[in-house]
């Protein structure tokens, strides 16, 4: 007993022995003038300050080690300041540079804590701005905004993102870096995450199995939650959006506050939306949905480290647009009653951070459950499983300085699919899969130029299912599977800034995705197919080189980069020209070493003449073979993009105004899959305006926007509705209103 409390004795000794380390300086602009409100964060501490009126700012209580310090404010260029916190105190004093295009933004999905420019894997950042979001009840179609991203969609409600021409199980998706698991292995299912509490999305164009395993083939999609309340302040949102082409509504209402040490906030959310209105007028049956969310999220930061704790529920009740529902709804309406899929998600995840002297470790949690229901006639469930899923990481930071850096980590993951209730049809057997990896990072940096990254990485997988059915049934009976794997991943990559503005990056990534559930077992009417896995299929390997250029100045950035990439054995659905006695055509999963290549552009250029001024234009292209010539499926039309905008910091009585016209251009798409057909091309016009007012010191963030302007009539090619010849959204016009309150101590 003794020997205890002396450990302890010791161990509060040490820790009251560490004096408080503080940040501190002032902030001024390009004429030496103090800035306020310029916002200060270290990312690894979880904690941020503003800067008072004379520009001075202060963060206390940080730990030792290396620590990024992040300096936004709008209109002037992001810096960041990469420090050794050795001292009691320290002074930074920062000037920031006027300038109307963001640059560089610190980025957490590359594996390490760098920026934008300093990552050899490229990292597109899209800002949840009102000025960045669609005139659309569909959140997903602001990242179609990136070059080389895309979505496959069934209407408003059901959307899945594709980059480079890959999709569904060859994306990943992750929730505020949590691998997102919630039956995302189908474009008839949603992706699961809403808009609201979130700053930020990267997304990672190629391989990154190296930094997440398996399905991370294709590339990463992370929602970031948002940065916890400046410390010493209680703020909150309120948020309304009202579209006309879904007749929909949503609420959401969200609260945080910090102190020195604590943190926390809670959020929660409705949606509601009708049949949607096509080009044209007609109205497609069964297209609405309905959402429910809450958000809570807790935390503890201190000199020894971060400790947050996140809590996501997401409900969501999604019409099925399939023949049978086309033929019984007569009457547009908003409440699934008859051929929908519910989802009910929970996600709880722990993402601690300890500083142990010149070491830093990182012991991440969290697990998920969704219940998936597909349900029928009225009341009438015809599947119903559960999907729960225990992720897990530990990295470990070895010393390091601003040259180098070296992580060593360990992953996992186990999760469990069981058919509840004693439904009519098991779409999937019941089933545990088992993964386990070990990786290790490695970065440096050569004449402060050339910056080199590399890994490695291994994973092991089991996946175990049990029979279904009586084996002397052997249309219904499947066998009971066990399969395991094994891969490795890696990459080697650079980045060369040859000038401050110019900067080279290439990168190769060698990475694999393992078959999952439903390719290996599947069998049984699937929406408006029948479906069959295939047992001995292997893993797919994917050897991508990409190369890009990037170069910007205070007026103008412009990117341009180029990929190829071979998929050996690459997994996709395919008709087998059969069908069964009810007449549903039978689509199997094979396998063919197929290639994708194509590029992308983007252009933004602030006339310095005229500073109220943004023109941007991007453009993108892929093609998808497979080996023996034909093309894959889900492969979207080359695509063009211009956006013209003009804004006004102060206009009368008004702040932050802007005026935006926006025109999207598709081009046909006449390299179909063998089980799909060419489509046309199509030009759709967008328009928005918004402001920001004040009322009795009282802010509201106001914007209306017209999507789809001239109304026009078309399909695109990654539209699932071509199967029941509908046609995407038309005109909708949306209004967002957004009142930000709080309080500071």
């Amino acid at each position: 007993m003794k020997r205890i409390i002396l450990f302890w004795f010791l161990i509060l000794s040490y820790q009251l022995s560490i004096s408080q380390i503080n940040i501190s300086g002032k902030i001024t602009d390009n004429e030496n003038l103090p800035l306020p409100g310029v916002t200060v964060f270290a990312p690894d501490m979880n904690k941020g300050t503003v800067s008072d009126i004379n520009g001075n700012y202060k963060l206390e209580n940080l730990a030792r080690g290396t620590q990024k310090i992040q300096y936004t404010f709008l209109g002037y260029t992001n810096h960041v300041e990469s420090l050794q916190v050795k001292d009691e105190n320290i002074i930074v004093n920062v000037k920031l540079h006027e300038s109307a295009i963001e640059m560089e933004e610190l980025v957490v999905t590359g594996g390490y804590s760098s920026t934008q420019h300093e990552n050899a894997v490229k990292i597109e950042i899209l800002k949840l701005d009102p000025r960045n979001l669609e005139s659309s009840p569909n959140f997903m179609e602001i990242i179609t905004k990136v070059p080389g991203v895309d979505m496959i969609s069934k209407g408003s409600g059901v959307s899945k993102p594709v980059i480079r021409g890959l999709s569904m199980n060859d994306i990943l998706v992750l929730n505020n870096g949590v691998r997102f698991e919630n039956y995302q292995y189908s474009s008839h299912h949603p992706l699961g995450i809403d808009e609201f509490g979130i700053s930020d999305i990267e997304i990672i164009k190629g391989p990154a199995s190296m930094i997440y395993g398996s399905d991370a083939i294709g590339g990463v999609i992370n929602f970031i939650k948002e940065k916890p309340a400046p410390v010493g302040t209680f703020v909150g949102d309120y948020n309304l959006q009202l579209f006309s082409n879904t007749l929909g509504m949503t609420n959401n209402l969200g609260l945080k506050g910090s102190s020195n040490k604590f943190f926390g906030g809670v959020r929660i959310g409705q949606k509601t939306n009708a049949d949607f209105l096509q080009g044209g007028g007609e109205f497609v049956p069964n297209s609405r949905f309905n959402e429910m969310s809450l958000k809570a999220n807790a935390g503890f930061t201190d000199k020894i480290g971060t400790f947050k704790l996140f809590y996501d529920y997401n409900q969501q009740k999604l019409g099925l647009v399939e023949d049978e529902a086309l033929e019984e709804i007569t009457q547009r309406g908003r409440k699934n009653e008859i051929f929908f899929q519910q989802l009910n998600t929970h996600l709880l995840s722990l993402q601690n951070k300890l500083y142990l002297g010149n070491y830093k470790l990182d012991v991440n949690a969290a697990f998920q459950n969704t219940e998936f229901s597909h349900i029928g006639e009225k009341d009438t469930y015809e599947i119903q499983m559960q999907l729960s899923t225990l992720t897990y990481d530990v990295k470990f930071y070895l010393p390091s300085d601003d040259k180098s850096e070296y992580i060593v980590g360990l992953q996992g993951f186990n999760q469990k699919n069981t058919n509840i209730n004693h439904r009519e049809i098991i779409l999937l057997p019941n089933a545990i899969t088992n993964n386990y990896s070990a990786f290790v990072l490695l970065q440096y940096t050569f004449f402060n130029k050339l910056k080199f990254q590399t890994g490695l990485r291994y994973d092991i997988k089991n996946i175990s299912s049990q029979a279904v059915g009586n084996p002397s049934d052997a249309e219904s009976y499947r066998k009971a599977l066990n399969k395991s794997y094994g891969s490795f991943s890696g990459s080697l990559g650079a980045t060369y800034n040859l000038t401050h503005g110019l900067l080279f990056r290439a990168n190769f990534g060698a990475a694999y995705r393992t078959p999952n559930l439903a390719e290996l077992t599947s069998k049984g009417q699937h929406e408006l197919r029948y479906e069959l896995g295939d047992a001995n299929l292997v893993p797919e390997n994917s050897y991508e080189t990409d190369f890009s250029v990037h170069y910007h100045k205070s007026n103008i950035t412009l990117d341009f980069a180029l990929f190829y990439n071979f998929i050996d054995h690459f997994i996709f659905i395919s008709p087998t020209g059969d069908s069964t006695s009810s007449g549903l055509d039978i689509y199997k999963y094979k396998q063919s070493n197929s290639k994708l290549y194509g590029g992308e552009a983007g252009l933004h250029i602030h006339p310095v003449s005229m500073k109220y001024l943004h023109f941007e234009t991007t453009f993108s292209s892929v093609v998808g073979m497979q080996e023996n010539g034909d093309y894959l499926p889900f492969i979207p039309a080359n695509k063009l993009r211009f956006s013209l905008s003009i804004e006004k910091e102060k206009f009368l009585f008004l702040y932050k105004s802007y005026v935006s016209i926006s025109t999207l251009s598709a081009f046909a798409q006449n390299h179909p899959a063998p089980d799909e057909t060419p489509t046309d091309s199509y030009t759709l016009l967008n328009m928005s305006l918004g402001t920001t007012f004040i009322v009795n010191n009282q802010k509201f963030i106001f914007s209306v926007g017209v999507s789809n302007l001239l109304d026009t009539k078309y399909i695109d090619h990654l539209s699932t509705l071509k199967e029941v010849n509908m046609y995407n959204p038309g005109r909708n016009v949306s209004i967002s209103l957004k009142i930000p309150f709080g309080i500071s101590n």
